[in-house]
């Protein structure tokens, strides 16, 4: 008995050299020969990827936030506000280059800030930390306010 080889597509087969095919048919307007269903999922993945840097970043700025104003070691507190810095920066960036995320911020901002609440009780589990975040959650506070001066 003879096995029939399973066609490996390219996409399978090499990633980089399927977007340079794609990118060459798409420059040659070679509608024919596009892989439709893999390039339409590596288009939606990428709308998953800034949702997901987005919640990684406010979790972690967040996580950074309550410890900055809970945990009391002051020899950490220049990292913690660093931390803060880069996420606010990335989260910005972010933003500026896809505006429609915006309502996306608020959307995840409860679940954001329930996964840095374990974070920061299972590494400091000596310190209190307020069930529901104490201050404003608006966009522009949470990207400019420093909440512990």
């Amino acid at each position: 008995m003879t096995r029939t080889p399973i066609a490996v597509s390219l996409y399978e087969q090499d990633y980089l050299l399927w977007i340079e095919d794609i990118v060459h048919k798409l420059r040659n307007r070679d509608i024919e020969g596009l892989d439709f269903d893999n390039l339409i999922e590596e288009i939606e993945d990428l709308g998953r990827s800034d949702k997901r840097e987005l919640e990684n970043r406010l979790a972690e700025l967040l996580e950074h936030i309550l410890k900055r104003n809970y945990v009391n070691m002051t020899d950490c507190y220049r990292g913690w506000v660093e931390s803060i810095i880069k996420q606010r920066i990335g989260i910005r960036k972010l933003l500026k280059n896809s505006p429609s995320l915006k309502p996306y911020f608020s959307q995840v901002f409860d679940e954001a800030y329930a996964d840095a609440l374990k974070i920061v009780r299972n590494g400091y589990p000596q310190c209190e930390f307020p069930d529901k975040w104490p201050f404003s959650c608006d966009i522009e506070a949470m990207l400019n306010v420093d909440f512990w001066e």
